[in-house]
């Protein structure tokens, strides 16, 4: 039953990562890592799927490993991430609150990012 369940959180949590992709505003990588941890405890197989992905495999694999993200790839993620924010803000959003919101959840994610190690492969 525990695992059934593991499987279900993980593959949820793996849906969300994926659509955080898109979405600036959903967090990717704590989702990911959630996946990872759920399929570890559930399915080897569905852990080693995940780890051996050739869109995310790496990504999680260096960030479980503490060997961090490249900085080409911190950079990309910054300009899409603030972009995305930015345009929201200043074209779609017309709540104050909900403009300062999106810009505080911008900033942690920055400082997230920037706080991750730099890839030393």
């Amino acid at each position: 039953m525990l695992r059934t369940l593991l499987i279900i959180a993980g593959s949820i949590s793996l849906i969300l990562g994926i659509i955080g992709i898109f979405i600036p505003m959903l967090p990717t990588t704590p989702f990911l890592l959630l996946t990872a941890a759920c399929f570890a405890k559930s399915s080897p197989r569905l852990h080693s799927w995940l780890l051996n992905n050739k869109w995310f495999g790496l990504y999680i694999k260096n960030y479980i490993e503490g060997k961090g993200i490249k900085k080409q790839i911190k950079i990309y993620v910054l300009v899409l991430l603030w972009a995305t924010i930015l345009c929201s803000v200043i074209f779609f959003i017309s709540l104050l609150w909900v403009k300062i919101l999106l810009l505080v959840i911008a900033g942690g994610v920055t400082f997230h990012i920037l706080k991750i190690p730099g890839n030393r492969l």
